[in-house]
């Protein structure tokens, strides 16, 4: 008899560990379509910010990404209209929650730091504001590799765990250091360098997007 209840309960732990494998991997599909979409739909923001910011030199540009939440619902619904609707599970939430706070963070932080650097430039000279104005788009880059990292060890993608370690870490130190500007410096009189210093940001971001969000999303989604 207790050989028995043994087995069963031997039974049942391998069930409950197939069906939280099961629940892993069509969770995987389902996040991989997700940060592919969301890959594609960043670049092409970025590569248009960027595009509009060199040939009209007005910073305002920036603001539209504030509309990148919103056009990646509408296209991640889209392109997910006719595949099965995911199972709700303990992985899909952990998933779920994770970009949830990455979005709350860095909307607000970089909302915060909009309206900060506005009015220091409104209330400041330009020596002040130069060195009291935070830039946002390094914080966001950490936050961002961040969530995609922890969400490969949910999802025990190795592949996407790096990737949003380089990604992350790589753009914050890039940003930090100034190394875009650094070079640049060196090759541009003073008007073409303002005029070509916010492209690396640009740039920058259909990098990181790239690594960090259409790589492992092509090889989730494909797995």
């Amino acid at each position: 008899m207790e050989e028995n209840s043994n087995m069963t309960a031997e039974r049942s732990l391998e069930i409950i560990t197939e069906q939280i494998e099961r629940s892993r991997q069509s969770v995987a599909k389902d996040t991989g379509l997700t940060l592919y979409v969301t890959g594609l739909c960043t670049i092409g923001l970025a590569i248009l910010i960027g595009l509009c910011i060199f040939f009209t030199g007005n910073m305002t540009f920036y603001l539209l990404y504030i509309a990148l939440p919103v056009i990646i619902y509408f296209v991640d619904r889209y392109a997910k209209r006719n595949k099965p609707k995911v199972p709700a599970s303990f992985v899909g939430t952990m998933v779920d929650k994770t970009w949830q706070t990455f979005g709350i963070f860095a909307f607000l932080f970089f909302v915060f730091v909009t309206l900060y650097n506005f009015f220091m430039g409104q209330m400041e000279s330009l020596e002040v504001y130069s060195r009291m104005m935070v830039h946002p788009f390094r914080i966001i880059l950490l936050l961002f590799g961040m969530a995609i990292t922890i969400n490969g060890y949910t999802l025990k993608s190795r592949w996407m765990v790096w990737c949003g370690i380089i990604g992350g870490i790589g753009g914050f130190i890039w940003e930090s250091f100034g190394i875009a500007d650094m070079y640049m410096s060196r090759f541009f009189d003073l008007a073409s360098f303002y005029r070509f210093s916010h492209i690396p940001p640009c740039i920058m971001i259909v990098v990181f997007a790239f690594v960090g969000l259409l790589l492992p999303g092509m090889k989730l989604k494909n797995k």
